[in-house]
């Protein structure tokens, strides 16, 4: 599990910062979590390859979190995309991109598809066969989801002298992986853990932005292994983080601890304070394992 921070500061962009947006790669799927203005030039300052975008997914319809999304699509398009293209979003952005394309006369070659989103609750908004993504509603101005995305159970691992030993036929190894028991031609049944060994553990991903501290999101978080919680202000501007329906470092430490997730990175940012150092203080006062997000790091998480 591999994340890319394009950009990580609220509200306007700035020649020094950027606007949220990230790349995660998991199990050789490649998505992209909002996509504030400027996320292509990112894309293209982290050598990250446009075509591999097949899913993105917008948390909300504050202009920094999905306003280049429209000039993305319209990037796809030139560069002669020809894969389908998803985008998951709350209710209103398929008008809203529809919009700017049908008044620029611009079309796309490829099918562009909109999962609008207006549910409160959970929900699973994407699945495959190696990863679920579900939606985390979140509390802000505006209807907001974050996400969690999770692996699925991979293969067991094959023992290769058991299977020698028994004289297993190759033809059931997908069976064994898939941690089918095996009978032999005496009538002998061979047990799945005799023959595998288990799988590497399965990762998961919470983003959350943007979001007033709210304890009801702690339950779909339980346990994950990286949670990304915004963290706009310092606890000295609390006030306005509660007007603002957005966090502090303090708050998004609370909710990790209290979700006990293995590590919380920080980020959205407000660009008022002189150092991010400071976010990563206040929050480590509450919760040990703290990453600090910016733009252009990339995090492995293996």
């Amino acid at each position: 599990m591999k994340l890319t921070i394009l950009g990580c500061y609220a509200a306007t962009p700035r020649t020094i910062t950027n606007p949220t947006a990230q790349i995660l790669e998991i199990r050789n799927r490649m998505f992209l979590i909002d996509c504030g203005e400027g996320t292509q030039v990112q894309l293209r300052k982290n050598k990250l390859k446009f075509s591999k975008i097949n899913h993105i997914f917008i948390s909300h319809l504050h202009g920094d979190h999905f306003y280049g999304l429209v000039g993305l699509i319209s990037t796809f398009m030139l560069l002669n995309r020809q894969t389908d293209l998803h985008v998951y979003g709350p209710k209103g952005i398929k008008e809203i991109i529809l919009l700017q394309l049908r008044y620029s006369n611009s079309f796309t070659g490829y099918n562009l598809y909109f999962h609008e989103l207006e549910s409160k609750e959970s929900e699973v908004i994407f699945e495959d066969e190696k990863v679920i993504v579900k939606t985390i509603p979140l509390k802000h101005r505006v209807y907001t989801n974050g996400f969690l995305f999770q692996e699925k159970p991979k293969e067991r691992k094959l023992n290769v002298e058991a299977v020698e030993k028994y004289k297993i036929d190759t033809a059931y190894f997908r069976k064994i992986k898939y941690g089918g028991n095996i009978t032999l031609d005496d009538g002998t049944v061979i047990p799945n853990a005799e023959l595998t060994f288990d799988p590497e553990p399965t990762k998961s991903y919470a983003f959350c932005s943007d979001t007033m501290y709210d304890e009801t999101l702690i339950p779909l978080i339980q346990g994950i292994d990286v949670l990304y919680h915004e963290t706009t202000f310092l606890e000295s501007e609390a006030d306005k983080a509660e007007k603002t329906m957005h966090s502090t470092a303090k708050e998004a430490a609370r909710i990790a601890k209290l979700a006990n997730v293995k590590q919380l990175l920080l980020g959205h940012y407000s660009t008022r304070y002189s150092s991010i150092e400071l976010f990563m203080q206040e929050a480590e006062t509450i919760f040990p394992n703290v990453l600090l997000g910016d733009d252009g790091k990339v995090f492995d998480f293996d």
